[in-house]
Order: structure tokens, then sequence, then C-alpha cells
């Protein structure tokens, strides 16, 4: 086995999926130009091995970190000159981590740690920008035309110790800044005031209540979502400009909304000053803009506020000041709702990251009637089965148990009866999915989590029709997190025997859960493809944990389906792939 120490750069094409879906073929091409003529020869010049190119990203290795952070920098600067007369829909823009580490050699691949950890680092990356580890910043500083900034120690997936980063700040020549392309298209507005909540700056000073400004923008989301006569983009678009300077004509451009509401969150000792803003896109000019100062315990009160006076705010609604939600506080325990928002930070950003849960179990021994907690608990156990290879038998009552006790708490919490359904149908109660599904439904049709559990739901309660629907809009509400949507959307492919349709959905995925690639197998096998369900089948084995049983996961797959036909059809695909089960 070879190791050696290299400094790895690790590339990304944001939102690839988009961009192949709209435009396939001069996708493919821009992509090609821009390697051939800016990104391959950038490498070459500083001296860097391309080890492998993906449909949608790169890994090259350098000998020398100085190296590594020129060529990245010449990259991006390159890119936005070259993307200077594309429409903003039709941009191809990137994201690179840089690491140093000891990487393991295996012909022309590399693996290891070093490798993980500049993967990890390009998805800390801003969209366009660069984002380096201390090890990297350290051998640079002082060495390179450019400044830093420290983002502080962050929790990656599967690496043990937090990973220090730093930004690096790009100078732009301002022939090269990108402009709003005022003939752009933009996405059609909806019959209604829409809006974008944009991350709230955290100005406390302190990285660790990164966590409080983004559960604050994050509530001012789930509650403007209650109002049935607003769009309201969702967390995970919002969230994509986190870290960026706004420039709110393009962001109503790229996210097809009327109005942006930026702001900022100070927290210090026991009060909090929360800033808000309400701008017009087209014209930048402010409809509305207030500062909140409170003592922390009025936290729910000034949430409150903000949320009424940006609805009222909004032409159109200024005669519609008493709205129609059942409003619900999160806990009114602080300590509490403090632990809820750090377990929603960490299952945000891995759904099955074990954090979440003990976040959720500590807000549960602070407030034990805090239902969000236990709403979140339920989640976490119903998917891991699947994300850990925790037996049914074991995880499935825990799930159950713990949506019980949240719809006991709150019967008029939307997310709630969502993600009960989404319990239920893991447990086989097809009739209590169906019911939460209604009950999720009819409180606010507007939220995008809502939208993708009662679609998971409802493809296994045999409307597959219905859930694709679901799924449609949710993908409008939130275009930038089109890979959350994909396993629903197979799923009710798949099971509506429109098997092309389900496999296009891998295309451009960067990281489909590993029991997906035995479904991916099942749809070739139903075409008679049997090398490509060969090859998927292959791929499931690889990803799949050896403590995972996997015939007891598909008796668990199949206990899903409200109807026999559809167990059978996934049987059918299963066993005509080559799954023994």
């Amino acid at each position: 086995m070879e190791r050696r120490l290299a400094a790895i750069l690790a590339a990304d094409v944001v939102s690839y999926s988009r961009l192949m879906g709209g435009d396939e073929a001069g996708t493919l091409a821009a992509l090609k130009a821009h390697r051939q003529e800016l990104i391959d020869p950038s490498i070459a010049k500083h001296n860097g091995r391309i080890v492998k190119l993906m449909g949608d990203g790169a890994l090259v290795e350098f000998a020398s970190a100085v190296d590594a952070v020129e060529c990245a920098v010449a990259i991006q600067q390159g890119m936005v000159s070259r993307n200077a007369e594309t429409p903003e829909d039709s941009r191809i823009v990137l994201r690179i981590g840089i690491n140093i580490g000891d990487i393991i050699v295996e012909g022309d691949d590399i693996y290891g740690d070093g490798v993980n950890i500049a993967s990890r680092l390009e998805g800390l990356a801003e969209v366009g920008g660069i984002c380096v580890a201390r090890n990297v910043y350290n051998q640079v500083k002082g060495k390179v035309d450019t400044t830093f900034e420290d983002l502080g120690e962050k929790e990656v997936k599967n690496i043990p110790e937090p990973v220090h980063c730093y930004r690096v700040s790009l100078s732009l020549p301002e022939t090269a800044a990108l402009k709003i392309d005022k003939t752009a298209p933009m996405l059609a507005l909806p019959d209604k005031p829409s809006i974008a909540v944009l991350p709230f700056v955290n100005m406390s000073g302190d990285p660790e209540q990164e966590y409080f400004s983004d559960g604050i923008t994050e509530d001012i989301i789930t509650e403007l979502s209650r109002f049935r006569s607003l769009f309201i983009i969702a967390r995970n678009s919002s969230f994509a400009y986190k870290g960026q300077s706004v420039n709110v004509g393009k962001i109503g451009q790229e996210l097809g909304v009327a109005y942006v509401v930026e702001g900022s969150v100070r927290k210090a000792g026991n009060r909090v000053r929360i800033s808000a803003q309400l701008v017009e896109a087209e014209s930048g000019n402010h409809v509305w803009a207030e500062r909140y100062d409170r003592e922390l315990e009025d936290i729910f009160e000034v949430q409150d506020e903000v949320v009424q006076t940006i609805a009222s705010a909004v032409p159109g609604r200024l005669g519609e000041v008493a709205v129609e939600r059942a409003r619900h506080k999160p806990a009114e325990n602080l300590t509490a709702y403090d632990y809820v928002l750090r377990g929603e930070w960490h299952r945000l950003r891995d759904f099955t990251d074990p954090n979440a849960l003990a976040m959720y179990e500590k807000a549960i021994a602070a407030d034990p009637r805090c239902a969000r907690a236990y709403a979140g608990a339920a989640a976490y156990h119903s998917y891991s089965v699947w994300a850990h290879g925790i037996p049914s038998e074991y995880a499935h009552p825990l799930a159950r148990s713990f949506i019980e006790q949240a719809l006991a708490l709150d019967e008029n919490d939307p997310r709630i009866h969502a993600w009960a359904a989404d319990t239920y149908i893991k447990v086989g109660e097809h009739n209590l999915a169906r019911r939460h599904v209604t009950r999720a439904i009819s409180l606010n049709p507007n939220d995008a989590p809502i939208m993708w559990s009662c679609g998971l739901a409802l493809a296994y309660l045999g409307d597959h029709d219905e859930a694709l629907q679901w799924h449609q809009k949710a993908l409008r509400v939130d275009p930038y997190f089109a890979d959350g949507f994909r396993e629903g959307m197979f799923d009710a492919n798949y099971m509506a025997r429109r098997y092309d349709e389900a496999i296009a959905l891998f295309r451009g995925w960067p990281g489909p859960p590993p029991h997906m690639y035995s479904e991916l197998a099942a749809a070739y096998a139903q075409l008679d493809r049997m090398d490509e369900a060969g090859a998927a089948l292959e791929r499931f084995y690889r990803a799949t944990p050896e403590e995972f049983d996997i015939a007891q996961g598909k008796r668990d797959h199949f206990n899903m389906c409200a109807h026999q036909e559809d167990a059978d059809h996934w049987l059918e695909g299963y066993r005509k792939a080559g799954l023994d089960v």
C-alpha cells in the first residue's frame, strides 16, 4: 500500500441536476468547453494531477498547497469572466474545497481521510467560492495573493473531529463581476405574493451561535409557510445563499420571487436583537424594516411579531392582518428550544446524524412537553433501519412511540402530522398514514418538508400520480433541494411502472443512499437491461454495511406497501435483478 502526503482539491458543479434537467446537451457542451479552455490548463499550469473527473465534479492532486490554492483562485476568477455573458439560469458555477492530508494510492486513484475532508470542505464552500482546511491556510498564508476569512471549526459527515476551515476571499475584476441580466429568463412569479427568507446573519461574534441564527431563520420560514395566501421558498433553497453578499435582484430571478427578507441576529447573555427588512426584488426598494430588542424569554413573541409584520407588509396582504394559522410555539422552556434548534441544525445537514438524536433527547429531558423534539426523534429512528442497519423490531417501536407522544402533545402542527405519516408508512400502519397525510396537508399545504413526507407516504399508499404531483410542487418551492426529493420520486415512478423516468433521476445524483442502488437494479431489470442491473446491484452490495440484514430490510420495504400488487412488483424487480429476497 503506497501512502504519501498531498494537497487535494475537490470541485463540484452547483445545481448540476437542475442544469442537466433544463438543457442536458447545452450543459455538457459548456462544461466540456470550461474544462478544455480553463480548468485543465489551470491545473496543468500549477502542476496538478487530475485523479478523476465525475459528471459534476473533479478530484485533483497537488504536491504543493500553494499550487492548489493558486489553481483554485485562477479557476474561480476565470469562471466569473466566462459566465459574464451567460444567462443566470444557465451558468456553470463551482464550489472548491482544499485539504492537505495523508492519502492512500491505488493505481491512478487516491483514498483516505485526506480526500474525504477535501470533499466535505467543498460542500462548505459558498457558491463560486473556495474553502480550505487550516493546514492549507498555515502553509500558504503570506505566500499567495489573497486573504482568508476564519470560519472556525465545522463538524463534517463521517469525520470524527471538527475541521477548522477558512474561506478564500476572491478578488474579482470589475469587468468580470456578475451583473443581473435583465433579459435572462426567470421563474414565473406565482399568483400570490412570493417571498424568500435569506439566512439571518449571526452577529454574535461566536461561531457556536450559528445554530441559533439558522434556527430563527427556519422558524420564520416555517411560520410564514402557514399563510395559505403566500408563496414561501423553502429553507434549503434560501440557505444556498448563506455567507454570500446579497443581490436581491439576482436572487429574485433565480428563485422566482417578488420579495426577499434579510436580517441579522445578535444574541448576548439573556438579550437578543433581531433586525429584519423586506425588499422588493425587482426594484430593490425597501418595503419594511424593523429591529427588535428583547429579553430572551420573549423570543417567541418576537418571532410572532416579525412574521405578522412581514405578511402584512407584502402588497395584496395589507388588508388581511388576521392570518389564517394555528400558531404553535416550539418549547416554552428555552433550554429545550435551544436543544431543538441544535438538533435541527444537525439533522438538516445529515438526516441520520446521531448528534441530532442526542439534541432531541436533551430537549425532552429539559421539557417533557416539547412535541417538536419527540417528532424529531421519531424521524431519526424511522430512518435508522436503512441508514445504520438497526433492526426494525427495535427501531420501529421507538419511532412509533416518539411520534405518538408528539401527536398527543400537539395535534395542530402540520409537520408533526407529516412525520407521523412517514413513520406509519415505515411501520406498515397504512390507515394511520393516510389519516395524517390528510391532516398535514389540510393544516399547511405550502411547506416543502410536508410535501416531501406526504408524497412519499402517498406513493406507498398506492396514489402514485398524486405523490408525484406533491413532489413536483415541493421542487418548485425548494428548487435547490432537488436531490432531497429524488428518492420519493423514484419510488413513485417505479410503482407506476415508469422505469425510464425513475432511472433518469439517478443522473447527476451525487450521493444516493445505499439502498437506492438495489431499487435502481430492480428498475433496470424490469426493462431487461441486465448488465446495468447487475452493476447497480454490485454497487448496492459494496455500499451496504456488513451488519445490515438485506433480506429483512427488503421485507420491511414490502411492508410499507398498502397494496399487495406494489409489494409483489418490488419483489419481482429485485428477483429479476438477482437479489436473493
